[in-house]
């Protein structure tokens, strides 16, 4: 086992102790709903992007359904989203694209694939990004893929597994060194430590349970209020 594996081995037992192991939902999502639902997920919070996506579901059943619709109009149901001409825009390509290609709206031909060249395959649709992407294949597809966003981009360059200047760079270098079954839980965990421990201006050191374990030169030791777990909106909510 590499240098990397070790310490994200003994980083994720670390999260584990203290917050436990994430439910996960056992029954794998629609890929094109986890995909839908990710992109609604860009630059807003859970809770926003959670009631976007639940009401484009709940005013239309099927994905062929919304593809028909003008723009305007899909932007108008996500409008709680932000960021809905983006977003809008991004759906309905996606959705015209897969129609166009397979004659039908799904994503079931990428289950088949190896994850580079799933990531490879998402990330050729307007406003799919690599951490999109890779949404796609741990909620959805079960795979060992830990996506990376800024809370587990920040959080992995302080406690020092590695030293990079984007999240995508981050996902690079942890990229097949998460230990099989982990990427859930250690995702999930990390989501959890940048939104309430290791926050980006004033880190709360004193409760963190990585403190003896991280390499960040800044620690903030004046923040004494104990952890009050904070629940979020899981991608595994996605149905």
């Amino acid at each position: 086992m590499n240098l990397v594996k070790n310490k994200i081995k003994k980083i994720n037992s670390l999260l584990v102790e203290f917050f436990g192991i994430p439910a996960q939902n056992k029954k794998p999502t629609n890929p094109v709903d986890m995909l839908i639902g990710t992109i609604l997920s860009q630059n807003t919070n859970d809770k926003n992007s959670y009631r976007a996506y639940q009401n484009l579901r709940a005013k239309y059943n099927k994905w062929e359904e919304i593809a028909e619709l003008p723009r305007f109009k899909i932007e108008k149901l996500i409008k709680v989203a932000g960021l809905g001409k983006q977003k809008s825009t991004a759906i309905k390509n996606v959705l015209t694209r897969l129609r166009k290609k397979n004659g039908k709206i799904s994503l079931d031909y990428l289950k088949k694939f190896d994850n580079e060249k799933v990531i490879n395959e998402l990330i050729m649709f307007d406003g799919v990004g690599i951490k999109t992407a890779s949404c796609v294949l741990l909620f959805s597809m079960n795979r060992n893929i830990c996506p990376v966003d800024t809370h587990i981009h920040r959080t992995l360059n302080r406690i020092g597994i590695v030293k990079t200047t984007s999240p995508d760079k981050t996902f690079s270098k942890i990229l097949g060194n998460i230990p099989d079954g982990m990427a859930h839980q250690f995702h999930t965990n990390l989501i959890r430590l940048g939104r309430d421990i290791c926050k980006p201006a004033k880190p709360n050191c004193s409760i963190c349970p990585l403190e003896s374990s991280c390499t960040f030169e800044f620690k903030n030791f004046n923040r004494k209020r104990e952890y009050k777990k904070n629940d979020f909106m899981l991608l595994d909510n996605i149905k």
